[in-house]
């Protein structure tokens, strides 16, 4: 009986080490991850976004996979939802 102690106490670290991981690590990510999502999936026409590429464009057309956008010189281009940074205000 006295091994099913030594394996509980050498476990012990082990999963406090994981749990203090998941909340300083792993949870806030997922939380800026959903967050992220949501924002560009709310995003119309007519919002002005900043790509990951460092672009400041404007939404002129919202398709599934990806937005049509049109910088300051009034072209056009395809923007992937993924590349989307962060809307501006």
């Amino acid at each position: 009986m006295g091994q099913g102690g030594d394996i509980v106490s050498s476990l012990l670290p082990l999963v406090a080490l994981f749990a203090i991981f998941y909340f300083l690590i792993i949870r806030p990510q997922q939380k800026q991850a959903k967050e992220h999502k949501e924002m560009v999936a709310n995003l119309a026409k007519g919002d002005k976004i900043v790509s990951n590429g460092g672009l400041m464009v404007e939404v002129v057309k919202v398709e599934e996979d990806y937005f049509v956008v049109k910088h300051g010189d009034d072209s056009e281009m395809k923007l992937v939802k993924e590349f989307v940074a962060k809307k501006l205000d």
